[in-house]
């Protein structure tokens, strides 16, 4: 127990948390994804999809949501702590620093990360629990309708795209940063040949898209 909590005490384990917590993400958005893209397969193969997961496999689906929840608060804790520590270190900043490898996405980490927070529980209120309902209408179990009218109001599709958009940003600076801490990367004076990440960030992030501009345009549930 002492050497667990030295570790997470320590910069280089909530690194390695953060690192864990964030793959575990990774792979939950890419299986999410590809769950929600059964959309254009019509109502009959996303409601099949959204039955067997609250049905058969309801009890696994649980657990996953459990371990998900448990990595996203690590996660965020971890992150909140790194932070915290790190302004506690610099309290006054350096009056000329060196010049380092930037990109936007590590420049936005903390604000898309506040972001899809709010994301992860608009998302969770309207379309989980129907709690947010801007059409005024949510249909228990359909899965397809609950889609196509929630996305036919052009504000809730601008806030998942620009959300969407936040999620590639955090996949691509995160998921290298989550390879690097664990030892999996080595760092890289060039983020574009950050491969792995760049096409794990465009294609997650394009793949969620696409289903609520998809609705608004007309191409999935039919004309409006």
């Amino acid at each position: 127990m002492n050497r667990l909590q030295a570790l997470w005490d320590s910069s280089v384990g909530k690194k390695t948390v953060m690192a864990v917590t964030g793959l575990i993400g990774v792979l939950f958005v890419i299986g999410h994804m590809v769950g929600n893209l059964q959309v254009f397969q019509g109502a009959e193969r996303i409601n099949a999809y959204g039955h067997l997961l609250h049905g058969p496999l309801n009890e696994l689906l649980w657990v996953a949501r459990g371990v998900l929840l448990l990595a996203v608060v690590a996660h965020v804790v971890a992150a909140s702590q790194l932070t915290l520590r790190d302004k506690a270190a610099r309290p006054i900043g350096y009056a000329r620093q060196v010049p380092q490898v930037s990109t936007l996405a590590s420049r936005t980490m903390r604000g898309g990360g506040v972001l899809l927070l709010l994301f992860i529980v608009v998302h969770i209120l309207h379309f989980t629990t129907g709690t947010i309902r801007p059409t005024g209408v949510f249909t228990a179990g359909d899965v397809y309708a609950n889609l196509v009218s929630g996305f036919r109001v052009p504000w809730v599709t601008a806030f998942y795209v620009i959300s969407m958009l936040a999620l590639g940003l955090h996949l691509y600076h995160g998921a290298w940063s989550s390879f690097r801490s664990l030892g999996a990367a080595s760092p890289s004076p060039q983020p574009l040949r950050r491969q792995l990440a760049l096409v794990i960030a465009i294609v997650v992030s394009v793949g969620f898209a696409l289903v609520p501009v998809a609705a608004l345009a007309g191409l999935v549930g039919g004309p409006r």
